[in-house]
């Protein structure tokens, strides 16, 4: 969890984020944290030695999904999650917009069958659009400013298949008072803008992580009505 790494580790992000925002490039600070951590996992915040634990728990009670089903990854990472939901059966696509992040994929997973690759949320191939069985968000929302919360939440949406889900994994925040991030934790009226896009929530679970700082978190299924 953030606030469990080293204050130089929070304070680089805060730094590459906030000088992102200032050029306007509000999700370009990605490949210098990457790329500066130098191969060093624990410098990148949110990166871990396996598949995120909410991810872990809710795998082993979901059926194995039907045979050529697909999933993608959003802002993979270091591809412990893509791993995981490859080995759960799925045929699996994930990708970041870092090059650094997909080429540390590749080292670490050298004879994967998940299809790693460089790829911008706001970007993709239209191919993808309704194209996935299941889409995976895992912390990429919280990690964008506020201002992008209606850009994303369409641009994810647009990639469910209409008899697919979306598994969301995200930090929550009870109100819509601002905060200070990154990461930005998602208030109700954000979450709800997935509604906006035919998605109804179908399930959630929430945890609350941290000693000295608590964080309300969420794992929330999406689907269409």
């Amino acid at each position: 969890m953030f606030e469990e790494q080293p204050p130089s580790v929070q304070n680089r992000v805060k730094s590459l984020a906030s000088e992102a925002q200032a050029q306007n490039q509000p999700y370009a600070w990605f490949e210098p944290l990457y790329a500066q951590a130098n191969g060093n996992a624990d410098q990148v915040p949110w990166a871990k030695s396996t598949a995120h634990p909410y991810l872990q728990m809710w795998l082993p009670e979901q059926p194995q999904p039907p045979a050529h089903s697909k999933a993608l990854v959003i802002g993979c990472g270091l591809g412990n999650d893509a791993e995981a939901l490859q080995a759960h059966g799925y045929q699996v696509t994930a990708f970041d917009v870092s090059p650094t992040a997909i080429a540390w994929c590749h080292q670490r997973f050298p004879h994967s069958a998940v299809d790693y690759q460089v790829a911008d949320l706001f970007h993709l191939d239209p191919s993808w659009n309704q194209a996935f069985d299941l889409v995976y968000e895992c912390r990429n929302i919280q990690a964008l400013p506020i201002p992008l919360r209606q850009q994303v939440v369409g641009a994810i949406a647009l990639l469910v298949a209409k008899t697919g889900q979306l598994l969301v994994v995200t930090r929550i925040r009870p109100d819509e008072q601002e905060c200070e991030g990154p990461p930005w934790p998602l208030s109700p009226f954000e979450l709800a803008e997935f509604e906006n896009y035919g998605l109804v929530e179908t399930d959630r679970a929430t945890f609350v992580e941290g000693e000295t700082v608590t964080v309300q978190q969420a794992r929330i299924i999406y689907q269409y009505a």
